[in-house]
């Protein structure tokens, strides 16, 4: 009883940006799958779904122990990771045929939604970090994963469903675009490159809608492609502005908002890969495969950064150095 009040308690004081480390992993399986890492893809998988289960007991348990903390978050951005993560894990299982547990992701996800967002909405200030772009995220994850699951079952009313949400992704994507201090290009802590994947996701929003019944048609399915390809090279344009920037401003300390620099990398990489065959761009193929392995590695060392940031520091490190400063004082 006592290691299971303790567990509860671990998972209680998860942050919502945790949902990151999920939404980075799920991705990353996605994109892995799409070049032929299967069993990589399926570890992907299984550590999304894991961190998925923890943070889903840590949501329950401030739910039912702790409202006032419970509130408070979901004023936050970051609170819609919760959607972001589930339709981003959804999305996976839908690619590996199970259609049935990502029916039941995409109305968990469609639930949490419309409370989340209003109460994000109506706290928004003049000035946000680049969580801010987690209210097109998530709407758009919701787009991704409902088209999947139109494209498989043929169903219109869901690809209507997607294409109100893609839509709507996009109107949230300009105004959240208006409250973003562009001055966390330079110094933000990892969450900055959701401006990014905000975008990336929209054209994997929109490549998806190609294959259900509402994206067919020849006008519908023209619009569709030219809003994937704008979407993919503005979220490519971001992409280059923003490395430029880590490059001449490097953030070395470890962060949990840096999962949050994970998945857009992750994301841009597989709306490069699921766009080539949809729009017929093929340099888009290698391109993504290019850009995946290079989620993989900050995948890798925000990991080890993730390890060396709980590692204890050694008895007595800190008394060793005071004599040091007080010597270079004399």
């Amino acid at each position: 009883m006592r290691s299971r009040s303790l567990l509860r308690g671990r998972w209680a004081t998860l942050p919502p940006a945790a949902g990151g480390a999920v939404m980075a992993a799920g991705i990353l399986s996605s994109g892995l799958e799409l070049t032929g890492r299967h069993l990589l893809s399926l570890a992907a998988l299984a550590l999304s779904a894991l961190l998925w289960l923890v943070l889903a007991a840590g949501f329950t348990a401030r739910l039912a122990g702790d409202r006032g903390r419970f509130r408070a978050e979901a004023d936050t951005p970051a609170a819609l990771t919760a959607v972001a993560a589930t339709a981003v894990l959804g999305a996976r299982l839908s690619q590996l045929g199970r259609q049935g547990a990502a029916a039941a992701l995409l109305v968990l996800a469609a639930l949490l939604w419309p409370g989340l967002l209003g109460s994000v909405l109506r706290h928004w200030r003049r000035r946000m970090p680049g969580v801010v772009f987690l209210v097109c995220v998530a709407t758009q994850g919701l787009a991704v994963l409902a088209a999947a699951l139109a494209a498989v079952h043929r169903l219109g009313w869901l690809a209507g469903a997607a294409l109100a949400w893609f839509c709507l992704g996009v109107l949230l994507y300009g105004l959240a675009l208006r409250h973003f201090d562009v001055r966390e290009v330079r110094r933000g802590a990892g969450d900055h490159w959701v401006a990014g994947g905000a975008l990336a996701i929209t054209a994997l929003a929109a490549t998806r809608l190609m294959g259900t019944p509402v994206g067919t048609g020849g006008a519908a399915h023209t619009a569709l492609r030219a809003a994937t390809l704008a979407a993919l090279a503005l979220s490519l344009l971001w992409y280059a502005v923003l490395l430029a920037a880590e490059v001449r401003s490097p953030r070395h300390r470890y962060d949990i908002r840096r999962w949050s620099t994970v998945f857009p990398l992750g994301m841009t990489a597989t709306a490069c890969l699921t766009a080539a065959p949809a729009t017929g761009v093929g340099a888009l193929r290698p391109l993504g495969e290019v850009l995946l392995w290079v989620a993989v590695a900050a995948w890798a060392l925000t990991c080890a950064a993730f390890l060396r940031s709980r590692r204890p520091a050694r008895p007595g490190a800190a008394r060793r150095r005071i004599p040091r400063r007080r010597a270079r004082a004399r």
